[in-house]
């Protein structure tokens, strides 16, 4: 790992930090109201959000920049020239490495802190070795569902009913994003992957990468095509329950029931 990404690992961890600490409570303060009513714990999980949202659209959109006009990637995916991607991919381990440290001190799922430390260890690997920068980066368009799920956090615990406009309109949002940056992707994506099968590029990587990224690759889609469900099921529910809430508001007995949040769903 050269020492431009070592800095940039630890420009991004210090930025995300002095956001979470700092930047999001005066931001989050100014915009609603609903944030200073909430207990201490809620506002750690509050500025984490906001951090990961910062984190998701920065690298989500340098993500696409590169997959546009990054040439010397895109034509040669497995050895091409990983500057870009490196960059990114620095950007990214700087914000694990501060997701882990919040993790740590507050004790949170040692499942989430097992997934971190996976994902951590895999873009480690890229920074070091600098291989597999296109489908390195791929993986990174995932990200840009992240504000969506976040954004569906805030609104649940500011107690937004779930009939809201708001709340609809993010969770259709969200679906469609998940469904075009996680699902949608996949046949482009394995398509790739299956064409570098056979090819020196492929043998030079050696079987202990080859295997480690294939496996990774498919518990990843696995887990997307999971959640995929789940988000789908969730915005049905949240359409249907807005319907709900209008027709009984139309015929006059559901214009208090439209504000309150019965979250039995």
């Amino acid at each position: 790992m050269e020492m431009r990404e070592l800095t940039v690992v630890a420009g991004s961890f210090v930025g995300f930090k002095l956001l979470q600490a700092g930047v999001s409570p005066l931001l989050s303060s100014a915009l609603t109201e609903g944030y200073g009513r909430l207990p201490p714990a809620k506002h750690n999980e509050w500025n984490s959000r906001t951090v990961s949202t910062v984190h998701a659209l920065i690298v989500g959109l340098f993500c696409l920049y590169i997959l546009r006009y990054d040439d010397a990637v895109n034509a040669d995916p497995v050895w091409g020239d990983p500057n870009l991607v490196k960059l990114n991919v620095a950007i990214t381990c700087g914000y694990l490495l501060y997701d882990l440290v919040l993790l740590a001190s507050n004790w949170r799922a040692m499942g989430d802190s097992f997934f971190v430390c996976h994902t951590l260890y895999a873009y480690g690997y890229v920074l070091s070795r600098g291989v597999l920068p296109y489908f390195a980066n791929f993986r990174l368009i995932s990200e840009l569902s992240t504000p969506f799920v976040n954004q569906r956090w805030f609104y649940e615990i500011l107690q937004y009913p779930r009939s809201d406009r708001l709340v609809v309109a993010n969770g259709v949002a969200m679906t469609v994003v998940f469904f075009l940056v996680r699902i949608a992707v996949m046949p482009t994506y394995w398509q790739s992957v299956f064409a570098t099968f056979g090819t020196a590029a492929f043998e030079r990587l050696g079987l202990a990468a080859q295997v480690a990224w294939i496996v990774s690759c498919i518990c990843l889609d696995v887990l997307n095509i999971i959640w995929m469900y789940k988000i789908t099921r969730g915005c049905y529910r949240v359409i249907l329950n807005a319907r709900k809430a209008r027709a009984k508001a139309s015929n006059g007995d559901g214009s208090k029931q439209n504000y309150m949040n019965n979250h039995t769903d």
